[in-house]
């Protein structure tokens, strides 16, 4: 009778066992189809996005032709893009699955589309957002999920050739704050000190510093386009003054300076610590800069943008010939793409992104950016036939790059050879012609002080008068 009931169980056993089998199997094909399905709807709104993109741009462009030239076909093009500015993805697309949504900010606050002054570019705002969406669903499957399962199975951070092609495809939001707090680690750990933050901040509480004044105006100017700096009650402003304050008790030969402002509010809205956010700026200045980088004279600064015209003509000779025929200064544009690593110009995955490979990398990482940059938008330019064009088109060009995967293809494979070896090499003899131009500079200025004090010191002719009280020279 127990054989018998044994049997039966044991044949009731691989009954169930063959019913899981099937069972799994049927979910394994089910999550296969539904992955499928998303992919292809995924690829279908972004395609949706894309074909959006080119009627808005298709529109813009007939804008800018026509003009006021036939008013007939004008109105029906204002009417035509006042009805796409109206129009919202989220209302046309209420019942398709919300795969990744786009909202208005960003993990960090910032808007995601730049919200420009200019109400003709605000056709142009809506073009970004839909290149911006379609981007971000297409990268989805192509490369974020599987750069997110390599961060997620990547164990303690130590450096490699692996970290560094990682650092540079860019580090998932979630991991990126334990990311950079290794990295600024490995930076500063010679300047550490437990305690050294605070001790800064009291010496703040003690007395003001001169900085002060300039921070406070600094504060209000810093990230417009981010909710975390603009919203009342955020405590993100308090947190910048105290970390600015406490850098310039730190390097008192720097003390503050316009621009450390927007890197350490870059480092604050990542790490989020005031401690943490002080090492970075720290780090930044002292360990990845060039001395002078943040002096009064601003010395390497200018040094660097001499390479990086040495850079562009001899990666880019086409675009740097027509910008030299057309008498461009390109400095006026990128003298501020270093000296804050790019925080007022590039939408903010692509800044984040750079920052990922800059902490890690150094300065490098800037010029091969930069040169990204131009080349990236190198055609359009090439179209630009007036200076005056050309210039209020470099004013705001970085907000229009979308595709992070292409610019950073650019920058790591089409700019190579980059040797830093070249590059230091070139810095130095650019330094010592810009000393040798200042020093010129300083002799004349000496020159004509000495001149202007010996005529000062000569007495004018006096004037000789007769008994009449006439005078005459």
């Amino acid at each position: 009778m127990l054989e018998d009931d044994m049997e039966a169980f044991r044949t009731q056993n691989r009954f169930l066992n063959s019913e899981i089998h099937q069972v799994t199997k049927i979910w394994r094909k089910v999550a296969e189809k539904q992955k499928a399905l998303l992919t292809k709807c995924a690829y279908l709104q972004a395609r949706n996005c894309q074909v959006e993109s080119k009627y808005l741009a298709g529109l813009r462009r007939l804008q800018e032709a026509l003009g006021d030239k036939a008013s007939e076909y004008s109105e029906l093009l204002r009417q035509l893009v006042q009805e796409a500015l109206q129009w919202e993805a989220g209302e046309a697309s209420a019942d398709i699955v919300e795969l990744s949504p786009v909202s208005e900010y960003d993990e960090y606050g910032f808007l995601t589309v730049p919200d420009y002054e200019v109400e003709d570019l605000k056709l142009l705002a809506k073009i970004q957002a839909l290149e911006v969406r379609s981007h971000h669903l297409l990268a989805l499957e192509a490369g974020e999920r599987p750069l997110q399962e390599r961060w997620a199975t990547l164990g303690e951070l130590t450096p490699s050739a692996e970290l560094k092609q990682l650092l540079r495809a860019g580090v998932p939001c979630e991991h990126r704050p334990r990311v950079w707090r290794w990295l600024v680690h490995l930076r500063v750990q010679h300047l550490h000190a437990p305690g050294r933050y605070q001790e800064l901040l009291s010496r703040g509480q003690a007395c003001d510093h001169p900085a002060a004044r300039q921070i406070e105006l600094d504060l209000n100017r810093t990230f417009p386009n981010n909710k975390h700096f603009t919203c009342p009650t955020s405590c993100f402003p308090n947190k910048l003054r105290r970390v600015l304050l406490a850098f310039a008790w730190h390097n008192p030969a720097i003390g503050y300076c316009q621009g450390l402002n927007r890197l350490a509010a870059i480092a604050l809205l990542v790490l989020d610590e005031e401690e943490s956010a002080f090492w970075c700026l720290v780090a930044i200045v002292e360990t990845i800069m060039p001395a002078d980088y943040y002096s009064k004279t601003l010395t390497a600064s200018q040094v660097d943008q001499r390479v990086l015209q040495d850079l562009l003509s001899e990666k880019l000779p086409r675009l740097m010939a027509h910008l030299g025929q057309q008498q461009v200064d390109l400095s006026l544009i990128t003298f501020n793409w270093f000296l804050v690593v790019f925080a007022d110009s590039l939408i903010s995955d692509i800044l984040l992104r750079v920052w990922d490979a800059f902490l890690y990398e150094g300065t490098k990482v800037v010029f091969r950016y930069a040169l990204a940059i131009f080349k990236y938008n190198e055609k359009d330019i090439l179209r630009l036939q007036d200076s005056l064009e050309i210039y209020q088109y470099l004013r705001f060009f970085t907000k229009t790059i979308c595709n992070s995967r292409k610019l950073m293809n650019i920058a790591f494979h089409d700019m190579n050879p980059f040797p830093m070896k070249q590059l230091q090499q070139q810095r130095v003899a650019h330094r010592e012609r810009l000393e040798a131009e200042l020093q010129q500079l300083e002799q004349l200025k000496a020159e004509y002080l000495e001149r202007q004090a010996t005529q000062d010191r000569v007495a004018p002719e006096a004037y000789i008068t007769d008994d009449d009280g006439e005078g005459e020279a």
